[in-house]
């Protein structure tokens, strides 16, 4: 855990030494868990892991026959419909 104090005095230094043995880190202030610093490999693979599946998803939908070939205003009147 990095406090929010440690990083305004600290600086970058106190975020390189919060990642130094993990990918990712938590940031609180007063307390609380804030926000969340990471690795930018880190985040890279965790972006790729979202771009997978969504194409998984997107796959299944097609497989299963969930899909329109309405053009995008029907789509999207039919999906606030639902």
């Amino acid at each position: 855990m990095i406090t929010a104090n440690d990083l305004k005095t600290k600086g970058i230094a106190c975020l390189e030494e919060g990642l130094a043995n993990q990918p990712e880190a938590m940031i609180t202030v007063r307390g609380k868990e804030s926000f969340v610093v990471m690795k930018i490999e880190h985040y890279h693979y965790l972006r790729e892991m979202e771009l997978e599946a969504a194409l998984y998803e997107t796959r299944q939908d097609l497989a299963a026959g969930r899909f329109s070939k309405d053009n995008i205003d029907q789509h999207v009147a039919e999906i606030f419909l639902e």
